[in-house]
C-alpha cells in the first residue's frame, strides 16, 4: 500500500511538472485532469470516499470541461 501511494505521488509530481512546462494548453489540461484523478484515487486509498468522489466530479470533470471550453474559444498553443 505504501509503495502504491509513493508511486502515485511520483507520477502526480511528474504530471504536474509536465503540465507547467508544456506549450500545448490542451495537453496541460489533460495532465492536470490526470493529477486530479490521482488525487481522487489517493483520497479513496486513504479511506475518504466522499472526498474522492467530490474531487473526481469537480476537480477532474467540471474543471476540465471549463478549461477545454475556454481553450476552444482561444488559441490552443502558447507562443514564445
Amino acid at each position: 500500500m505504501d509503495v502504491a501511494i509513493g508511486f502515485l505521488i511520483i507520477v502526480m509530481i511528474i504530471l504536474g511538472v509536465y503540465a507547467a512546462e508544456t506549450k500545448d494548453l490542451m495537453y496541460a489540461v489533460v495532465a492536470t485532469m490526470a493529477v486530479s484523478l490521482i488525487v481522487s484515487l489517493l483520497f479513496y486509498m486513504l479511506q475518504a470516499p466522499d472526498v474522492a468522489m467530490a474531487e473526481a466530479a469537480i476537480g477532474a470533470g467540471l474543471s476540465t470541461a471549463v478549461f477545454v471550453l475556454a481553450i476552444k474559444k482561444t488559441e490552443r498553443y502558447e507562443h514564445d
